[in-house]
Parts: C-alpha cells; sequence; structure tokens
C-alpha cells in the first residue's frame, strides 16, 4: 500500500490547524478593534481572553487543542509512513480521526456544548489509541 495515503489525513489535520489559525485572527484582531484593546493587552493571553467575547475565545482555545491530542496522531501517523506499515485500517483510523478533530473544532468554535465535544474527543482518542496500540504491536514485535 502506498505510504502516502497515510499522509492524507495527516494534511487535513495541518490544514484544519492553518483555518483555525486563520479563523482565530480574523474574529480576534475585529473584537479587539471593535472593542479597542491596544495589541499590548494580548501580551498575555490568558488576560486577553477575560477582555474577548466568548465566542472569539472559543475558537482561540480550539486552536489550542489542536496542538495537543494531535501531536501524538502526527507523531505515530509519520512513524506508520516512513517504516512502509501502511494498510487499509490504519488509513481508515486515520480519515476517522481527521474527520472526528474536525467535527471537535465545529462543535467547540460555534456552539461549544461540553458534553457533545467530550463525546468527540474520547472517540478520537479511541480511534487514535487503535491506531498507536497496533503500530506499537507491529514495532514491538518485528
Amino acid at each position: 500500500m502506498q505510504s502516502y495515503l497515510i499522509l492524507q489525513p495527516l494534511m487535513v489535520m495541518l490544514l484544519l490547524t492553518l483555518v483555525m489559525a486563520i479563523w482565530m485572527y480574523l474574529t480576534r484582531v475585529s473584537a479587539m478593534k471593535r472593542l479597542r484593546i491596544h495589541p499590548q493587552k494580548g501580551q498575555d493571553t490568558s488576560k486577553l481572553k477575560d477582555l474577548l467575547p466568548d465566542e472569539v475565545t472559543r475558537i482561540s482555545n480550539n486552536y489550542n487543542h489542536l496542538f495537543e491530542q494531535p501531536t501524538v496522531f502526527y507523531a505515530v501517523v509519520l512513524v506508520i509512513a516512513l517504516l512502509g506499515h501502511v494498510d487499509q485500517v490504519h488509513i481508515i483510523c486515520a480519515w476517522v480521526y481527521t474527520g472526528l478533530r474536525i467535527v471537535h473544532s465545529l462543535i467547540q468554535a460555534t456552539v461549544d456544548k461540553v458534553y457533545a465535544r467530550f463525546i468527540v474527543f474520547v472517540l478520537s482518542w479511541i480511534v487514535l489509541a487503535v491506531i498507536l496500540i497496533r503500530e506499537s504491536i507491529t514495532i514491538f514485535t518485528m
């Protein structure tokens, strides 16, 4: 199986991060201008969160979350691709993981229903665990 196939969902995850970054910057700068918040107030983003509307903060929170759990996804997918361990199960799981993270981002950045977001988060961890455990077994039994 072609190794690049598992890199496609990885690239979609990276594009999701780019989209969320652009969305965050556009909403944050717009809100700061509208509320006349000096850019220097953004030096400590934890303080900036108190000054910005929730709808702006939700987007930046999601952007930050894309640098947490997904980093494990990036690492294991790169290992799978580099070692040539790409198979149909890994590819399906990688796409399911990516889809779940897109749903997670949409929930958090829009309605931010914590229970719905949590369910999607747990499901994404289950899928990621399948990828991680399968590849770990392969590596440790070589």
